[in-house]
């Protein structure tokens, strides 16, 4: 497929291709020989991966970092701190969503107040 018909399935802009490629996150497998770039169903699925993973809150750093890790044998004892520091930041993140959950439910439940519940959570 070419790169409108990846970006199209992937629900991104041609840029966006365009910038991944130029980072070698994605590569295209072949050129027409118009100069078109050709994508198959691997480069569509990755680039479904680097949206989805940035969507949970995945720096584009992180996600070179696990594309790296998936293509070569797994060594944990090298990523131990990496892993351990994406857990931690994901539980605070965790905590900070429930903090603002329980503050719209407060606000649903007893109307608008001074100071605002939702301002209060995320101070």
């Amino acid at each position: 497929m070419r790169i409108s018909e990846l970006a199209r399935s992937a629900g991104v802009g041609i840029s966006t291709v365009r910038f991944y490629e130029r980072r070698g996150l994605v590569v295209p497998t072949a050129r027409t020989h118009g100069g078109y770039r050709e994508y198959d169903a691997e480069a569509l699925k990755r680039l479904r991966f680097i949206r989805r993973a940035q969507l949970l809150g995945f720096t584009l750093a992180e996600v070179e970092q696990i594309l790296v890790l998936s293509s070569a044998p797994l060594d944990l004892a090298s990523v131990d701190g990496v892993i351990a520091e994406k857990v931690a930041e994901i539980e605070d993140r965790v905590r900070d969503l429930e903090r603002v959950r329980l503050a719209l439910l407060d606000l649903a439940q007893n109307g608008p107040q001074v100071p605002c519940p939702v301002v209060g959570a995320l101070s």
